[in-house]
């Protein structure tokens, strides 16, 4: 969710993070902000989380280098990986 009050990662929502930024969704800041978050929350280099889906889109396919997807189901219980 661009322009909220702080960047963070509220939890899984059906299946989905649910993640809000404040960064306004002009020219791309906005999905930028989600891949630092994310890169953040896992200690990952930023250049290891990259937007591969749904930049125009509240809904968003993130694609994550050099983490298994059972380390995100153990982070996040819940989350469709």
């Amino acid at each position: 969710m661009p322009r909220a009050s702080a960047d963070r990662i509220d939890g899984v929502v059906n299946g989905e993070l649910r993640i809000r930024v404040t960064a306004p969704p002009v020219e791309g800041a906005a999905n930028a902000a989600v891949e630092r978050v994310i890169a953040e929350a896992l200690g990952l280099a930023k250049g290891k989380v990259q937007l591969v889906a749904g930049a125009t889109n509240r809904h968003k396919v993130i694609e994550i280098d050099g983490i298994e997807p059972a380390i995100l189901r153990a982070r996040w219980p819940g989350l469709d990986v």
